[in-house]
Protein backbone atom coordinates (compact mmCIF):
# COMPACT_ATOMS: atom_id res chain seq x y z
CA UNK A 1 0.00 0.00 0.00
CA UNK A 2 1.15 3.33 -0.99
CA UNK A 3 2.77 5.60 2.14
CA UNK A 4 0.32 8.28 1.00
CA UNK A 5 -2.47 6.08 0.93
CA UNK A 6 -1.78 5.17 4.57
CA UNK A 7 -1.14 8.55 6.09
CA UNK A 8 1.73 10.09 8.16
CA UNK A 9 0.66 7.78 11.41
CA UNK A 10 1.39 4.62 9.14
CA UNK A 11 4.45 5.89 6.89
CA UNK A 12 6.53 2.83 7.66
CA UNK A 13 5.26 -0.27 6.13
CA UNK A 14 4.19 -3.35 8.47
CA UNK A 15 0.86 -5.25 8.35
CA UNK A 16 -2.33 -2.95 8.32
CA UNK A 17 -3.51 -1.97 11.52
CA UNK A 18 -7.22 -3.28 11.47
CA UNK A 19 -9.06 -6.23 10.26
CA UNK A 20 -13.03 -6.24 9.67
CA UNK A 21 -15.22 -9.59 9.48
CA UNK A 22 -18.84 -10.59 9.10
CA UNK A 23 -19.28 -13.26 11.11
CA UNK A 24 -22.20 -15.54 10.49
CA UNK A 25 -22.54 -18.36 13.23
CA UNK A 26 -24.47 -21.56 12.63
CA UNK A 27 -23.37 -23.04 16.38
CA UNK A 28 -21.64 -21.79 19.16
CA UNK A 29 -17.90 -20.60 18.96
CA UNK A 30 -15.13 -22.05 21.11
CA UNK A 31 -14.51 -19.70 24.26
CA UNK A 32 -11.72 -18.71 23.48
CA UNK A 33 -9.13 -15.83 24.48
CA UNK A 34 -6.62 -13.15 22.90
CA UNK A 35 -3.69 -11.67 24.50
CA UNK A 36 -2.65 -8.07 24.59
CA UNK A 37 -0.02 -6.44 22.71
CA UNK A 38 2.92 -7.15 25.51
CA UNK A 39 1.50 -10.57 26.05
CA UNK A 40 1.79 -11.56 22.22
CA UNK A 41 5.22 -9.37 21.40
CA UNK A 42 7.30 -11.86 23.94
CA UNK A 43 5.34 -15.12 23.36
CA UNK A 44 4.22 -15.54 20.03
CA UNK A 45 6.52 -13.73 17.65
CA UNK A 46 6.42 -15.95 15.08
CA UNK A 47 2.48 -15.61 14.64
CA UNK A 48 2.71 -11.48 14.15
CA UNK A 49 3.25 -11.03 17.28
CA UNK A 50 0.25 -8.35 17.81
CA UNK A 51 -2.67 -9.21 19.99
CA UNK A 52 -6.09 -8.71 19.77
CA UNK A 53 -8.99 -6.29 21.06
CA UNK A 54 -11.70 -6.08 19.12
CA UNK A 55 -15.59 -5.32 18.77
CA UNK A 56 -18.70 -6.45 17.57
CA UNK A 57 -22.16 -4.91 16.06
CA UNK A 58 -25.15 -6.70 15.78
CA UNK A 59 -26.15 -6.45 12.24
CA UNK A 60 -29.12 -8.68 12.57
CA UNK A 61 -30.02 -10.73 15.52
CA UNK A 62 -32.71 -13.58 15.63
CA UNK A 63 -34.59 -13.80 19.10
CA UNK A 64 -32.87 -15.43 21.53
CA UNK A 65 -29.47 -14.62 20.28
CA UNK A 66 -26.62 -14.60 22.89
CA UNK A 67 -23.11 -13.98 23.46
CA UNK A 68 -20.92 -14.13 26.80
CA UNK A 69 -18.16 -11.71 27.59
CA UNK A 70 -16.16 -11.46 30.90
CA UNK A 71 -15.96 -13.80 33.84
CA UNK A 72 -18.88 -13.36 36.66
CA UNK A 73 -17.78 -11.77 40.05
CA UNK A 74 -15.51 -14.17 42.12
CA UNK A 75 -14.19 -16.76 39.37
CA UNK A 76 -10.25 -17.74 39.55
CA UNK A 77 -7.95 -19.47 37.47
CA UNK A 78 -8.90 -22.91 39.49
CA UNK A 79 -12.73 -22.50 38.93
CA UNK A 80 -12.25 -22.03 35.28
CA UNK A 81 -9.94 -25.23 35.60
CA UNK A 82 -12.70 -27.01 36.86
CA UNK A 83 -15.37 -25.61 35.04
CA UNK A 84 -13.26 -26.78 31.30
CA UNK A 85 -13.30 -30.38 33.48
CA UNK A 86 -16.99 -30.65 34.31
CA UNK A 87 -17.87 -28.87 31.06
CA UNK A 88 -19.63 -26.13 32.80
CA UNK A 89 -17.69 -23.60 31.87
CA UNK A 90 -20.71 -21.56 30.25
CA UNK A 91 -21.60 -20.94 33.77
CA UNK A 92 -18.55 -18.66 34.70
CA UNK A 93 -19.04 -15.90 32.23
CA UNK A 94 -21.55 -13.32 31.89
CA UNK A 95 -24.26 -13.68 28.97
CA UNK A 96 -25.89 -10.80 26.83
CA UNK A 97 -28.55 -11.47 24.70
CA UNK A 98 -28.43 -9.77 21.43
CA UNK A 99 -30.79 -7.56 19.50
CA UNK A 100 -30.50 -5.38 16.41
CA UNK A 101 -28.06 -2.55 16.46
CA UNK A 102 -26.30 -4.09 19.78
CA UNK A 103 -22.59 -3.56 20.15
CA UNK A 104 -19.90 -5.31 22.17
CA UNK A 105 -16.29 -4.51 23.53
CA UNK A 106 -13.73 -6.98 23.64
CA UNK A 107 -10.71 -6.18 25.07
CA UNK A 108 -7.51 -8.55 24.78
CA UNK A 109 -7.60 -10.92 27.71
CA UNK A 110 -11.26 -11.07 28.33
CA UNK A 111 -12.97 -15.07 27.49
CA UNK A 112 -15.96 -14.89 25.01
CA UNK A 113 -18.02 -16.48 22.38
CA UNK A 114 -20.31 -15.62 20.03
CA UNK A 115 -23.73 -17.88 20.00
CA UNK A 116 -25.73 -18.65 16.73
CA UNK A 117 -28.69 -16.67 15.22
CA UNK A 118 -26.59 -13.28 14.29
CA UNK A 119 -24.82 -11.66 12.22
CA UNK A 120 -22.32 -9.81 13.66
CA UNK A 121 -19.71 -7.51 12.01
CA UNK A 122 -16.31 -7.46 14.10
CA UNK A 123 -13.74 -4.57 14.00
CA UNK A 124 -10.26 -5.56 15.76
CA UNK A 125 -6.60 -5.22 15.65
CA UNK A 126 -4.92 -7.28 12.87
CA UNK A 127 -4.49 -10.43 14.26
CA UNK A 128 -5.51 -13.65 14.83
CA UNK A 129 -3.83 -15.04 17.93
CA UNK A 130 -6.82 -17.10 19.66
CA UNK A 131 -6.04 -19.25 22.74
CA UNK A 132 -8.93 -22.16 22.85
CA UNK A 133 -10.12 -22.79 26.27
CA UNK A 134 -13.24 -24.73 25.48
CA UNK A 135 -14.70 -26.08 22.54
CA UNK A 136 -17.68 -28.02 23.15
CA UNK A 137 -16.29 -31.47 22.36
CA UNK A 138 -15.70 -30.77 18.88
CA UNK A 139 -13.07 -32.62 16.76
CA UNK A 140 -10.82 -31.77 13.46
CA UNK A 141 -11.17 -33.43 9.84
CA UNK A 142 -8.74 -36.37 11.60
CA UNK A 143 -11.59 -37.57 14.01
CA UNK A 144 -9.06 -35.88 16.97
CA UNK A 145 -10.48 -33.48 19.51
CA UNK A 146 -9.35 -29.88 18.39
CA UNK A 147 -6.34 -28.07 20.11
CA UNK A 148 -7.22 -26.01 23.58
CA UNK A 149 -4.44 -23.60 24.72
CA UNK A 150 -5.53 -23.79 28.37
CA UNK A 151 -2.18 -22.32 29.57
CA UNK A 152 -1.26 -19.35 27.40
CA UNK A 153 -5.28 -18.66 27.73
CA UNK A 154 -4.57 -18.42 31.41
CA UNK A 155 -1.66 -16.65 31.59
CA UNK A 156 -3.53 -13.81 29.53
CA UNK A 157 -7.14 -13.74 31.24
CA UNK A 158 -8.87 -10.82 33.28
CA UNK A 159 -10.84 -11.83 36.18
CA UNK A 160 -13.52 -10.11 37.80
CA UNK A 161 -14.83 -6.74 36.03
CA UNK A 162 -14.03 -6.10 32.75
CA UNK A 163 -14.29 -3.06 30.55
CA UNK A 164 -15.52 -5.33 27.84
CA UNK A 165 -19.31 -6.29 27.19
CA UNK A 166 -22.52 -4.51 26.02
CA UNK A 167 -21.42 -0.51 25.29
CA UNK A 168 -24.14 2.14 25.20
CA UNK A 169 -23.69 4.23 21.78
CA UNK A 170 -23.20 7.59 21.67
CA UNK A 171 -25.20 9.99 18.98
CA UNK A 172 -23.24 12.61 17.16
CA UNK A 173 -23.97 15.12 15.34
CA UNK A 174 -20.26 16.21 13.68
CA UNK A 175 -18.74 13.73 12.11
CA UNK A 176 -14.80 13.33 13.60
CA UNK A 177 -13.26 15.16 10.87
CA UNK A 178 -15.83 16.16 8.86
CA UNK A 179 -16.08 20.47 8.14
CA UNK A 180 -20.05 20.02 8.05
CA UNK A 181 -22.09 21.48 11.45
CA UNK A 182 -25.32 20.41 9.81
CA UNK A 183 -27.36 17.70 11.88
CA UNK A 184 -30.09 17.76 9.07
CA UNK A 185 -30.62 14.35 7.19
CA UNK A 186 -27.92 11.86 9.07
CA UNK A 187 -27.45 10.61 12.28
CA UNK A 188 -24.18 9.25 13.47
CA UNK A 189 -23.23 7.58 16.33
CA UNK A 190 -20.21 6.37 17.73
CA UNK A 191 -20.26 2.22 18.64
CA UNK A 192 -17.34 1.90 20.25
CA UNK A 193 -13.95 3.45 20.29
CA UNK A 194 -9.85 2.54 21.70
CA UNK A 195 -6.55 3.12 20.60
CA UNK A 196 -6.43 0.35 17.67
CA UNK A 197 -9.84 1.64 16.13
CA UNK A 198 -12.90 3.38 16.26
CA UNK A 199 -15.77 2.45 14.86
CA UNK A 200 -19.50 4.51 14.06
CA UNK A 201 -22.85 4.12 12.37
CA UNK A 202 -23.91 6.17 9.88
CA UNK A 203 -27.33 6.29 8.80
CA UNK A 204 -28.21 9.49 5.92
CA UNK A 205 -30.94 10.79 3.63
CA UNK A 206 -29.09 13.48 1.89
CA UNK A 207 -25.28 13.63 0.84
CA UNK A 208 -22.29 13.42 3.23
CA UNK A 209 -19.24 15.37 3.10
CA UNK A 210 -15.97 13.58 4.39
CA UNK A 211 -13.23 16.16 4.43
CA UNK A 212 -9.61 14.52 4.92
CA UNK A 213 -6.72 16.85 6.32
CA UNK A 214 -2.62 15.44 5.63
CA UNK A 215 -1.74 12.58 7.94
CA UNK A 216 -4.98 11.45 8.40
CA UNK A 217 -5.19 7.35 8.41
CA UNK A 218 -7.94 5.78 5.82
CA UNK A 219 -10.98 5.01 6.34
CA UNK A 220 -13.23 1.64 5.67
CA UNK A 221 -17.04 1.77 5.25
CA UNK A 222 -18.84 -1.13 5.20
CA UNK A 223 -22.58 -0.41 3.36
CA UNK A 224 -25.42 -2.01 5.48
CA UNK A 225 -28.32 -1.32 3.46
CA UNK A 226 -28.97 1.23 0.35
CA UNK A 227 -27.52 2.04 -2.06
CA UNK A 228 -26.15 5.81 -4.11
CA UNK A 229 -22.88 7.65 -5.46
CA UNK A 230 -19.67 7.94 -3.54
CA UNK A 231 -17.75 10.28 -5.46
CA UNK A 232 -13.56 11.35 -4.84
CA UNK A 233 -11.44 13.79 -5.58
CA UNK A 234 -7.91 14.74 -4.07
CA UNK A 235 -5.37 12.74 -6.18
CA UNK A 236 -4.50 11.97 -9.74
CA UNK A 237 -4.13 8.37 -10.58
CA UNK A 238 -2.90 9.33 -13.64
CA UNK A 239 -1.04 12.60 -15.46
CA UNK A 240 -3.16 14.60 -16.52
CA UNK A 241 -6.37 13.55 -14.88
CA UNK A 242 -7.35 15.96 -11.47
CA UNK A 243 -8.11 12.45 -9.68
CA UNK A 244 -11.69 12.55 -9.41
CA UNK A 245 -14.43 9.97 -9.95
CA UNK A 246 -17.44 8.24 -8.95
CA UNK A 247 -19.12 4.91 -8.42
CA UNK A 248 -22.49 3.09 -7.64
CA UNK A 249 -22.69 1.97 -4.16
CA UNK A 250 -24.88 -0.70 -2.18
CA UNK A 251 -25.64 -3.03 0.51
CA UNK A 252 -23.03 -5.39 1.04
CA UNK A 253 -20.29 -3.70 -0.52
CA UNK A 254 -16.88 -2.52 1.70
CA UNK A 255 -14.78 0.57 0.55
CA UNK A 256 -11.43 1.54 1.20
CA UNK A 257 -10.67 5.24 1.41
CA UNK A 258 -7.27 5.90 0.81
CA UNK A 259 -6.06 9.31 3.14
CA UNK A 260 -6.27 12.05 0.44
CA UNK A 261 -9.31 11.75 -0.66
CA UNK A 262 -12.37 13.88 -0.48
CA UNK A 263 -15.36 11.58 -0.88
CA UNK A 264 -19.26 12.42 -0.52
CA UNK A 265 -22.07 10.19 -0.57
CA UNK A 266 -24.80 10.61 -1.75
CA UNK A 267 -28.24 7.77 -1.04
CA UNK A 268 -30.64 7.43 -3.25
CA UNK A 269 -32.80 7.67 -0.33
CA UNK A 270 -31.69 6.21 2.85
CA UNK A 271 -28.43 4.69 3.58
CA UNK A 272 -26.47 3.08 6.43
CA UNK A 273 -23.32 2.47 6.68
CA UNK A 274 -20.91 1.14 9.37
CA UNK A 275 -16.94 3.12 9.19
CA UNK A 276 -13.86 2.24 11.00
CA UNK A 277 -10.61 3.91 11.30
CA UNK A 278 -8.00 4.29 14.08
CA UNK A 279 -8.74 7.33 15.72
CA UNK A 280 -6.31 9.68 17.79
CA UNK A 281 -8.14 9.62 21.04
CA UNK A 282 -7.28 13.06 22.50
CA UNK A 283 -9.04 14.63 19.22
CA UNK A 284 -12.24 12.34 19.40
CA UNK A 285 -12.51 12.52 23.36
CA UNK A 286 -12.27 16.67 22.70
CA UNK A 287 -15.10 16.41 20.46
CA UNK A 288 -16.81 14.51 22.23
CA UNK A 289 -16.85 17.04 25.30
CA UNK A 290 -17.88 19.81 22.50
CA UNK A 291 -20.55 18.45 21.67
CA UNK A 292 -21.85 18.09 25.19
CA UNK A 293 -21.39 14.35 26.26
CA UNK A 294 -20.73 13.52 29.78
CA UNK A 295 -17.59 11.93 31.17
CA UNK A 296 -18.78 9.11 31.97
CA UNK A 297 -20.87 8.93 28.99
CA UNK A 298 -17.37 8.86 26.89
CA UNK A 299 -16.17 6.56 29.68
CA UNK A 300 -18.30 3.96 28.62
CA UNK A 301 -17.54 4.33 25.06
CA UNK A 302 -14.14 5.34 24.47
CA UNK A 303 -11.45 2.89 26.06
CA UNK A 304 -8.02 4.06 26.67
Amino acid sequence: MPPEWRGTRFAEPSDFPILIKFIFPKEKLSIQVHPDDAYAAAHEKAAGGRGKTEMWHAVQAEPGANVLVGTKPGVSKQRVLDAIADNSLENLLEKYPVYNGDTFFVPAGTPHTIGPGMILCEVQEYSDLTYRLYDYGRKNAKGNPRELHVEKALDVMKFGETAGGKIPPLSIYTAYRSHSKSKVGRNVTLLSTCRYFSAERWEFYEGIPMAYGRGFPFDILVVVNGKGKIGWRGTAWKKGHDGSGSSDFEAGQCWFIPTPLGVTLTPASHATMLRAYVPDLAVLRSALKVEGHSKAAIAGTLFD
